[in-house]
């Protein structure tokens, strides 16, 4: 694999300069292939540091708006990176579809299905491909893991888990003051809110969209008692004091899939708690699981004879020996970006198939499904946890789609 090809200019306009925005909009000044030629956040003074950014790193100032349609709409702009807030994700990759551009969006929950066929629909009659940025299936651990998956170290895989586990306590809870949309959803809302950094590798696994789908869940949450005793604690001369928290505390939802296979995700951001994306994949020849870096592969593992306990073993010597193959030649080309170089593959992965004119590896109908997860587990949820079936948003195609249509550097 060739890291350091690159190839024709890519000309983006980057929605959204929020803490992320900024973060990603460094990440792809380091591209030489990539030219940033407008910036866009909501807030003027955002807008005008993603400016001075590329200017300072590029010697030229990109077009800089508060207003995201004068930038999609702009004629030398090939793409849309979309890090806005949650709710405005689709909205504008519609708008961008709708102007011609091929839109990639920063990872969230929907807030309704509607949106998510939408979605959808606008890809299909515009015939432009949509991606969605979730990193971490492009993360060391999770691709080393599903290149163990592809030979057979798990044998069958009939379980996965992952969660988001993020004490995000002074974040959400001084949203007001930074201008932070996830306060609001953890105000008003109850639902498995962010699915997508666990969902989306689980999702490789077991090739949903690809010859499986998810096809019902169920989801149940806690009472929600973190923030607001965090706001009485740190805010206590604020409106939020007393302010009603919907957002339970600890989110578990249950997804049943087409083959057979289970998944349970949990979302957990308002305890104090160590940062888990709480990984578990349970296989009829062993299983992996991310608390502890354990594993245990039957026949492989030592056992001490007479122990009834089967004690798992580190998973670091797997680590290496099975390391992805891109993982393994972007460990040789210089690992960069954020997020332990997550950040750049994926990115690099949206680039690729813009310049090649390609469907990207994760397409328009992952990102509807793994979104769809938040406005389904509220339906559960305010349901008594009842079960809702998930949507089939290939309408069939999901039964011989069996391999990703990407045949770039950065499939998975």
């Amino acid at each position: 694999m060739k890291l350091d090809h690159f190839g024709d200019t890519v000309r983006l306009a980057v929605l959204g300069l929020g803490s992320r925005g900024m973060g990603q909009l460094a990440t792809l000044l380091e591209m030489r292939d990539v030219d940033v030629t407008a910036v866009c956040d909501v807030y003027e003074d955002r807008a005008e540091a993603g400016a001075a950014l590329v200017e300072r790193e590029r010697g030229h100032r990109p077009f800089s708006s508060t207003c995201a349609d004068e930038c999609i709409d702009l004629g030398d702009v090939d793409a849309v990176i979309i890090m806005t807030s949650w709710e405005t994700h689709v909205p504008l990759a519609i708008k961008a579809m709708r102007a011609g551009k091929r839109p990639a969006m920063e990872v969230g929950g929907a807030t309704s299905l509607d949106e998510c066929w939408r979605l959808v629909r606008t890809s299909e009659e515009t015939g432009i491909p949509v991606m969605m940025l979730e990193n971490c299936c492009y993360g060391d651990t999770e691709l080393t893991l599903l290149h163990m998956a592809h030979m057979g170290v798990f044998g069958e895989i009939v379980h996965c888990a992952g969660a988001y586990s993020h004490d995000l306590r002074d974040e959400i809870g001084l949203g007001d003051i930074n201008r932070h949309y996830r306060q609001r959803h953890f105000l008003h809302r109850n639902a498995e809110l962010y699915p997508t950094h666990e969902l989306g590798p689980i999702a490789n696994l077991l090739n949903i969209n690809r010859g499986n789908r998810m096809v019902a869940l169920t989801a149940m949450a806690s009472k929600a008692a973190g923030l607001h005793a965090w706001l009485q604690e740190h805010r206590p001369d604020s409106p939020l004091r007393d302010a009603q928290v919907n957002e339970g505390d600890v989110v578990t939802t249950l997804i049943k899939c087409a083959n057979g296979e289970t998944i349970q995700l949990t979302h957990d951001c308002t305890l104090p708690r160590f940062y888990s994306r709480g990984g578990v994949i349970r296989g009829t020849k062993g299983m992996w699981m991310e608390d502890g870096r354990q594993i245990y592969i039957e026949g492989v593992t030592p056992v001490v004879e007479g122990d009834w306990a089967h004690r798992p073993e580190s998973d670091r010597k797997y680590m290496e020996e099975y390391m992805h193959p891109l993982w393994r030649a972007y460990r040789d080309f210089g690992i960069r970006g954020n997020h332990d170089g997550m950040d750049y593959l994926v990115l690099r992965a949206f680039i690729e198939s813009v310049q090649n004119g390609a469907e990207p590896p994760i397409d328009v109908y992952d990102a509807a499904a793994w979104m769809a997860v938040t406005c389904l587990s509220e339906a559960s949820i305010a349901a008594g946890s009842m079960p809702v079936a998930v949507p089939d948003f290939t309408s069939g195609r999901w039964c011989d789609r069996v391999s990703n249509p990407a045949r770039g550097e950065f499939e998975i």
